[in-house]
C-alpha cells in the first residue's frame, strides 16, 4: 500500500518531466479522486498541469470523477509488460479491481492523458518486475 501512496505522490514531478503530456492535456482543468479506495489523491489539474495533490480523504471535498483502483491493480499495472487485463485503466474497471465514477466527461475526453499520466511510474519499475 505504501508503495502505491509513494509512486502516486510523484506523478506531479514526473509529469512535469514529460512536456508532451502536460501539451496533450492543456485544455483540461478539473478536480478529480486519482488512488485507491482507502487512500485517494484530492487532485487538481489546471491547463494539463497537477497544481494540487492532497492525500485523502478528505470530508466535504468535491471532484468531478474519481479513478481508484486497488493496490493489487495498480502495482500490476506499473509492471514493465502487465498481465492482461491489467494493461489499461478500463481494462482493471472491467475486470473490477478499479472503479470510475462521478461525471465521466472530462475522463473520456482526456482518455490517452489520463492513461499516460497514471503510467508515469510505470518507467520506475525494476526489470525484475516484468513476467516472462
Amino acid at each position: 500500500m505504501e508503495a502505491v501512496t509513494a509512486r502516486l505522490a510523484r506523478l506531479p514531478a514526473l509529469l512535469e518531466s514529460h512536456p508532451q503530456l502536460v501539451e496533450r492535456g492543456r485544455f483540461l482543468t478539473v478536480d478529480c479522486l486519482l488512488g485507491t479506495p482507502t487512500r485517494p489523491f484530492h487532485t487538481r489539474i489546471v491547463d494539463g498541469r497537477i497544481t494540487a495533490m492532497e492525500a485523502g480523504p478528505r470530508l466535504m471535498a468535491s471532484w468531478r470523477f474519481a479513478y481508484r483502483a486497488t493496490p493489487e491493480a495498480f502495482l500490476e499495472f506499473w509492471k514493465p509488460l502487465p498481465r492482461a487485463g491489467s494493461h489499461d485503466l478500463l481494462a482493471l474497471t472491467k475486470s473490477g479491481a478499479a472503479g470510475l465514477e462521478g461525471d465521466l466527461h472530462p475522463f473520456i475526453a482526456n482518455l490517452q492523458y489520463f492513461k499516460d499520466l497514471l503510467a508515469l511510474p510505470r518507467a520506475a519499475a525494476s526489470p525484475s518486475e516484468a513476467h516472462p
